[in-house]
């Protein structure tokens, strides 16, 4: 039986020679990215704002919207959200937070109920307050730094400080994309986008140690090959294990997001742009940064020194 092979074995992509493209373009999304962020900013949801969420089913078809916003205007509960989401009977509402802690969110909960009636379901209902929120955010922040530190930490003990910088870039890059993505498709931020950007960054930090370990094997095997040669060799070499990881991610992904439930999808979109933002930082950032942050192979510095000695002995030689 022969085996599949997604990738030929006689693949050899110029990887280092699309870095005068890729490096130009992901310098931009970042950019992009930055300036969505701080104008258009975060759809924070409850875990982060504080309030009610609730997830209701009509029980006799498809819901009406407008009926319900005027059923729940008329409480007097401040700003009301409503989101239809997966079968036209499914309802996601969103109420602000109620001033008087939580005994006012609960009576809120109540007077939803009771106005709604016995012609929903209530498959959800989640009910956060402001200290809680507050508590998450700075949680949920500093979660991502101590990340971040420990995956620096980790590559500098494992390789060398130029393969632990450029990971630590590569992850930045992903997580800045992550949240642009966020910000431009205005998805709720809440505590599984914050899972979903650990997520991301575990993911593309892995790609990338795979690929460091083949090209600090390649260092060790072939010290004569300029080190754009080496890099893209190395890169070949691991793509047919980065397609086959990431295309079955990708597809699981895809199960979730066509037949899951709502409360995942922003975790589930999130995971998919950040796999493809993964695989491309491992691929055209970590390893092409290693050009610009002086990895050599042993041949090239055996040049650079004799080069510098030849100099040396030539200025020296002169009267």
């Amino acid at each position: 039986m022969k085996l599949l092979r997604l990738v030929p074995d006689e693949t050899n992509l110029p990887f280092m020679s699309w870095r005068r493209i890729t490096f130009p373009l992901s310098g931009l999304l970042s950019l992009l990215a930055i300036v969505l962020f701080f104008t258009v900013g975060l759809n924070f949801g409850i875990d982060f704002r504080g309030g009610t969420l609730f997830e209701i089913q009509s029980k006799a078809g498809p819901a009406d919207l407008s009926a319900i916003r005027a059923t729940l205007g008329k409480l007097d509960l401040g700003e009301v959200q409503l989101q239809r989401f997966g079968a036209e009977n499914d309802v996601l509402i969103r109420l602000a937070q109620q001033p008087g802690g939580e005994e006012a969110q609960q009576a809120a909960v109540n007077k939803v109920k009771a106005a709604l009636g016995d012609g929903y379901d209530y498959r959800r209902v989640e009910v956060v307050g402001p200290r809680v929120s507050g508590e998450l955010v700075q949680s949920g922040i500093l979660g991502m730094l101590v990340a971040m530190l420990g995956i620096l930490l980790y590559l500098w003990f494992r390789f060398e400080w130029q393969f632990a910088v450029g990971a630590t870039i590569a992850t930045l890059h992903d997580v800045v994309l992550t949240i642009g993505f966020f910000s431009l498709t205005q998805l709720d931020f809440d505590l599984s986008s914050v899972a979903a950007v650990l997520t991301i960054m575990g993911y593309s930090v892995n790609d990338t140690v795979v690929i460091y370990d083949r090209i600090r094997e390649m260092l060790r095997r072939h010290k004569r090959m300029p080190i754009s040669d080496l890099l893209d060799l190395s890169m070949n070499s691991t793509l047919s294990r980065t397609v086959i990881t990431s295309t079955t991610v990708i597809l699981s992904l895809l199960g979730m997001f066509f037949f899951g439930p709502e409360a995942i999808q922003s975790f589930v979109q999130a995971m998919l742009f950040g796999s493809i933002v993964g695989v491309y930082s491992s691929a055209f950032i970590a390893a092409p940064m290693l050009i610009y942050l002086g990895v050599r192979t042993q041949g090239r510095k055996d040049e650079a020194g004799k080069s510098g000695t030849a100099s040396a002995r030539s200025a020296g030689a002169r009267p």
